[in-house]
């Protein structure tokens, strides 16, 4: 499945409606209304009604699991195989070996890709980019609370769902890369049913 525009948006934004859908992508009510029929139609996307006082309900569009299944998840089902593969043979501890050699070479990576970078907000940039190219489909966000790191997709998702290690060595890595003295809280969680991950910066 080739991933279109509607999808994308979707898939960073959350649940829409048809109005927002038109206006974020610039084309008539029209039009947005006949692609979300198709994409409906076809199950990657569904909708749902929410009411808000008085009026008829508001009707917003969000992904389907089939929907979030164009989006890349690394080699998911040899991941798994070779994450149980590991439990069953070696054990746990044999896991967590791997996961924290793994989260060692993240770290060196990730910190010589920012030693350029000098302030927070520029550290958080560089790892925004970092994710992105990595598939985590990544950015953030400056408000009055600091900063909002959001990844709108997880490539690792199979592998974290059967082993959260996985997510316990990201926080540690950005933590480590971003400054012991920056607080990082994760917010949104995917494996806990959130629509993506994000976690608070604070200095």
């Amino acid at each position: 499945m080739k991933t279109n525009r509607f999808l994308m948006l979707l898939k960073t934004r959350g649940a829409l409606t048809s109005a927002a859908i038109s206006k974020e992508l610039g084309i008539t009510s029209e039009g947005a209304r006949l692609q979300l029929l198709k994409l409906t139609e076809e199950g990657l996307i569904q909708s749902t009604h929410e009411s808000k006082g008085v009026g008829r309900p508001t009707q917003y569009f969000s992904l389907t699991e089939l929907g979030n299944k164009g989006f890349p998840d690394t080699h998911a089902e040899l991941t798994v195989k070779l994450i149980q593969q590991i439990k069953e043979t070696l054990g746990e501890d044999a896991l967590q070996t791997v996961i924290s050699a793994g989260e060692q070479k993240a770290k060196q990576r990730y910190s010589q890709q920012l030693q350029q970078s000098t302030t927070l907000e520029e550290r958080i940039q560089q790892l925004v980019n970092i994710r992105t190219v990595e598939g985590y489909m990544a950015e953030y966000i400056k408000d009055e609370k600091g900063y909002l790191l959001i990844e709108n997709h997880c490539p690792i998702c199979a592998a974290a769902q059967i082993c959260q290690g996985f997510c316990t060595s990201e926080l540690n890595t950005f933590k480590f890369v971003l400054g012991e003295e920056v607080n990082i809280t994760r917010v949104n969680h995917i494996i806990a049913g959130d629509r993506r991950c994000a976690y608070r910066i604070q200095n």
